[in-house]
């Protein structure tokens, strides 16, 4: 599609994604506030939402996708609402409109760009690896079974999975990442293949003498999702007792389907208490992702409760992606954290 216009979405023409969002989803898109026309015009207004548009030669608007900030000097974007019109699909429309969002980031400054792509195909995948993102985890079972999607692999309503990708855009500072021995080959495969800053090390000692004995942590609902995360914003000797009773409750109280758990990745606290603790948890590995409650990137773990997973049903559009894939199904297995 040679002539279509990417250009920003202004804050008075909001409505344009809700119209966008509910000819493609209905009302089953899994975040309300894109059927909100003034919430979107508000977080346009503040510079939390960078949202981007396809315009067709005949005022037609073809595509939509975001980006997102926590706060206005976060180093990392976060993109997403992406929606393409059913015409407008094949024509590589949602390449052209990340790589006009990725190019504006890159002139900002931004390190990165994280962004879940559904799993339930492969095409929002492979059109984040042409444009050299690449996986950094899959979140199983990630979206709600209310979300309807007619190019998925799966023939029935039921949960489906994510896939977890970033974009480097520019260098960042040196940093030490921590990671639990379990987890810390994939790990170093995540950081090397990406290049998210920092180096894989190990933590010592002297680190191990500096833990607290109490687990700090925040809870965080996604209602639209029927899920709850769990931040560890310093792990402490107790850890393994104060997530294991959030998870419980979160479980059999609210009734979640999925309980994820994040650590930080700069915290020796995280390798030194996994080592001892990850195999009584039963979290699996998830991947690496930035949450809004840590200065940097977190190990995020995943505990699935009756979620039905299909391996068959996950795609992916990469090599490291099916190896990444494959490493997490293989530990939710072997952590039995998919309880059913």
């Amino acid at each position: 599609m040679d002539d279509v216009t990417i250009r920003f979405l202004r804050a008075d023409e909001s409505h344009i994604l809700t119209d966008l969002v509910t000819d493609a989803y209905g009302t089953s898109y899994d975040a309300d506030w894109v059927y909100q026309p003034d919430e979107i015009a508000s977080r346009i207004k503040a510079g939390s939402l960078i949202s981007t548009i396809g315009v067709l030669p005949d005022g037609t608007v073809a595509g939509h996708m975001a980006l997102m900030r926590e706060d206005p000097d976060a180093p990392v974007l976060h993109a997403g609402v992406a929606v393409v019109t059913e015409a407008a699909r094949g024509h590589h429309l949602f390449t052209a409109m990340k790589q006009y969002a990725a190019l504006w980031a890159k002139g900002q400054g931004v390190l990165g760009i994280f962004s879940e792509a559904t799993a339930a195909h492969p095409y929002s995948q492979k059109a984040n690896v042409d444009l050299g993102a690449h996986e950094t985890g899959f979140l199983l079972g990630w979206i709600p079974d209310s979300v309807s999607n007619n190019a998925a692999l799966a023939t029935g309503p039921r949960r489906e999975s994510v896939a977890l990708f970033y974009l480097k855009e520019n260098e960042g500072h040196d940093r030490p990442i921590y990671t639990p021995t379990r987890h810390r080959a994939i790990i170093e495969d995540i950081v090397n293949t990406t290049g998210i800053r920092g180096r894989v090390m190990k933590a010592s000692p002297s680190h191990a003498r500096e833990i607290s004995e109490s687990t700090g942590i925040v809870v965080s609902h996604k209602d639209d999702h029927n899920l709850a995360i769990i931040t560890a914003r310093k792990p402490g000797r107790d850890l393994r007792k104060v997530v294991l009773q959030a998870r419980d409750d979160l479980v059999t109280n609210a009734g979640r389907d999925a309980v994820y758990l994040d650590l930080p990745l700069n915290d020796p606290a995280t390798e030194i208490i996994l080592d001892a603790d990850l195999a009584l948890l039963g979290f699996a590995f998830a991947g690496v992702f930035p949450n809004q409650h840590l200065d940097e990137d977190a190990l995020r773990l995943q505990s699935l409760h009756n979620v039905d997973i299909h391996a068959a049903d996950i795609a992916t559009a990469s090599d490291h992606g099916r190896k990444l894939l494959d490493y997490v199904l293989a530990d939710v297995a072997s952590t039995h954290a998919n309880r059913r």
